[in-house]
């Protein structure tokens, strides 16, 4: 169906259990009619027991799996590709990606408990405090992961935040240009306030972050920059085994003990390009409320016409209304059967 877009395709497999469920109830039913067949004739089942035919108990469950299937397809939020509709300001003010760095060097523990796991925790604070924007979510390292779409189911968001961590990502090292160039072309065409949230500790390898971030203006889209770590004496990153739980520190080639510290310039300077703004989180927690209030707000509100935006249409409604009337059909053909024998 090219008219037609998923928020959610991986829910698709759900379909399966549907499946699995339709056919238990075709069996149980096949088995209630043998059972009650070995002890009295055909004629004396038909009038001790209200059955309707087998075109009706056909009929029924194909209904029931009409039920599920269309309830599955409301789960995976689809989504008209030619029809819009729109949205008031207060509605849903901007698309925000978040893009999270997950290389080992933010499993240095001078934000305890780590970097990561500081991030993390603020990212969905953070979520929590903006309930009107979509988010979306890339992890980097080596190379960008795409894993999340731009939704505004949040409790979908936070769980897949929630498994965020080195292992998301193949290729080690950290590439913050090619993370950029990852959420501008997540975005898509649109004429939303477009947000990218970077969460790093900015050690970069080569990747071009300041191109990528110039890119990013071109399209309208700002960036804020969270830093964390300690900007003058490092960390070293500690690693621990999965195994074992042997935790040991990061050594390099020479044998010596691999140090990161926040590389703060660099992230000032990507955010300055954007016209976004950069946050020193450091070693210690956020100031949510102020950081929402002062940089993000104020970035979601310039990008939004006061007249609202576009966005496609929505069209889960349908299916659930076609699952309740298939559910409703069901169960009307199953009563039939008990009146026509009261009668």
């Amino acid at each position: 169906m090219t008219w037609l877009t998923w928020a959610h395709p991986e829910r698709v497999h759900l379909v399966w259990a549907a499946l699995a469920l339709v056919g238990l109830l075709a069996w149980l039913e096949l088995r209630g009619q043998d059972l009650l067949g070995r002890f009295v004739s055909a004629v004396m089942a038909g009038r001790l027991a209200a059955r309707p035919s087998a075109t009706a108990r056909a009929l029924r469950l194909g209904l029931v799996l009409l039920c599920l299937v269309a309830g599955v397809l409301a789960l995976m939020q689809p989504r008209s590709r030619s029809r819009t509709e729109t949205l008031a300001p207060d509605a849903l003010s901007a698309d925000v990606m978040v893009v999270v760095d997950v290389s080992r060097s933010m499993l240095a523990e001078d934000a305890a408990p780590n970097r990561l796991e500081r991030a993390r925790t603020e990212v969905g604070e953070l979520v929590g405090a903006m309930r009107r924007h979509r988010f979306g979510l890339i992890a980097f390292a080596g190379r960008a992961a795409f894993l999340c779409p731009l939704t505004n189911d949040h409790a979908y968001f936070r769980m897949v935040l929630g498994q965020v961590g080195p292992g998301s990502v193949t290729r080690g090292g950290t590439r913050i240009g090619e993370a950029l160039n990852a959420a501008v072309d997540a975005f898509g065409p649109g004429t939303s306030a477009r947000l990218i949230v970077l969460i790093t500790d900015g050690e970069d390898h080569e990747s071009y972050p300041l191109e990528a971030a110039e890119r990013a203006r071109a399209q309208g889209i700002r960036v804020v920059s969270i830093g964390f770590g300690d900007e003058n004496r490092g960390s070293p990153i500690t690693l621990t085994d999965p195994r074992t739980g042997a935790r040991s520190e990061l050594r390099d080639g020479d044998g010596k003990v691999v140090i990161s510290k926040l590389d703060g310039a660099l992230l000032r300077q990507i955010a300055d390009k954007t016209g976004g703004a950069y946050v020193p989180a450091g070693t210690s927690g956020l100031d949510l409320p102020s950081i929402v209030a002062e940089h993000i707000e104020p970035i979601a509100r310039a990008g939004t016409a006061a007249t609202g935006r576009s966005v496609p249409a929505e069209l889960f409604p349908w299916f659930v209304l076609a699952s309740l009337l298939a559910l409703i059909a069901a169960a009307a053909i199953g009563g039939t059967a008990v009146k026509e024998v009261a009668a």
